[in-house]
């Protein structure tokens, strides 16, 4: 007990560890594809090929004067960061990040909280994280921050309802909400991409409006409310704001590899003679690969398409998604009626 007390523990710092370098190294990955889509070099000064720009950006943002305005709630003003920073991490808690390694004898699961609930865990998490926007925009005393808190809830709020939707066809379907049952029975048969595709459709539209990630970025939308929720903000609270959103956008690459893509589960993984703890890190780092595949699409998207108004956003959620979502469970029912599988 006491061995699996101490794994859990290293898990979690090494999760975080990654989680926070994989979204520090984002912003180095997102200014690189921008220039390489609009014709432009990139970071390139700090250290070779800009490696070392995250870091540069990171001493920047500590360093740089704090400043927490006259009139604002001045408790609430450090919460709201800080909150939306806690909850942006604690969703990796549920994902199976491989099958799990065997030292002497003892089994140590890849997966921080193998819980029977992890669906609603993470639905929950994610419903909870406009709190930490919505804090922060109101207790900065400013129009446009307020304005910019009230537009991320209603789209956060408007589009998890899709998102849950999605999730109750492939609940049918898998028959359970435990995260790492859903990887493994993808294991034995398809990835469920092939079974939902309309249903994964819905699901990545809401990860975009949930992350706040163009054409999405209504929140913060600099041409209309200067910065959103976090104009008043400043240094490291900042950048709290701004690196959530990429932690968020990396846990929900891992959510949608792993719900839709069979997760660590790569073809003819058993075909290749490999067992045991060699097959288990290959597994990661095939379940790593394709979380850089999704990260990918959402920065390709944001640097493609433009900014929706706000009443295309709220139709697409609501007149769109929504009807596309009940159907879905609709059509999820009939097939399963009569395959037998109900």
């Amino acid at each position: 007990m006491d061995q699996i007390i101490i794994y859990k523990i290293i898990l979690c710092a090494i999760v975080f560890v990654v989680t926070l370098g994989a979204a520090a190294y984002m912003t180095w990955g997102e200014r690189k594809l921008a220039s390489w889509l609009q014709d432009r070099v990139g970071p390139d000064r700090a250290g070779p090929f800009g490696l070392l720009q995250p870091i540069a950006d990171g001493l920047k943002m500590l360093f740089k004067e704090e400043m927490i305005p006259t009139h604002s709630n001045k408790w609430l003003f450090i919460l709201g960061p800080s909150f939306f920073m806690l909850t942006a991490c604690m969703t990796g808690a549920v994902i199976p990040w491989g099958a799990g390694f065997t030292i002497d004898g003892t089994y140590f699961p890849m997966q921080i909280a193998d819980i029977n609930i992890g669906l609603l865990y993470m639905l929950g998490v994610v419903s909870i994280g406009v709190y930490g926007i919505m804090i922060g925009g109101w207790s900065s005393n400013n129009k446009f921050a307020l304005l910019g808190a009230l537009r991320a809830s209603s789209q956060m709020i408007s589009y998890e309802v899709a998102m849950g939707l999605a999730l109750i066809a492939l609940v049918m379907l898998t028959g359970t909400l435990n995260l790492g049952e859903i990887v493994a029975q993808q294991d034995a048969d398809y990835a469920y991409i092939v079974y939902q595709p309309l249903g994964f459709l819905i699901f990545l539209i809401c990860a975009f409006a949930e992350t706040n990630r163009a054409p999405f970025d209504l929140p913060e939308s600099e041409s209309e409310l200067v910065g959103g929720f976090h104009t008043e903000y400043s240094s490291m609270k900042l950048g709290f704001f701004l690196f959530a959103e990429y932690i968020n956008m990396f846990i929900s690459s891992a959510v949608m590899a792993s719900l839709y893509f069979g997760g660590y589960n790569f073809p003819f993984q058993h075909e290749l003679g490999l067992e045991g703890n060699l097959l288990s890190a290959i597994q990661t780092a095939v379940f790593l690969g394709k979380i850089l595949i999704f990260i990918f699409v959402f920065m390709w998207v944001r640097w493609t398409l433009p900014r929706f108004r706000y009443d295309q956003l709220m139709n697409l959620g609501w007149k769109v998604l929504l009807p596309l979502a009940i159907f879905n469970i609709f059509i999820t029912g009939l097939v399963m009626y009569f395959t037998g599988k109900l």
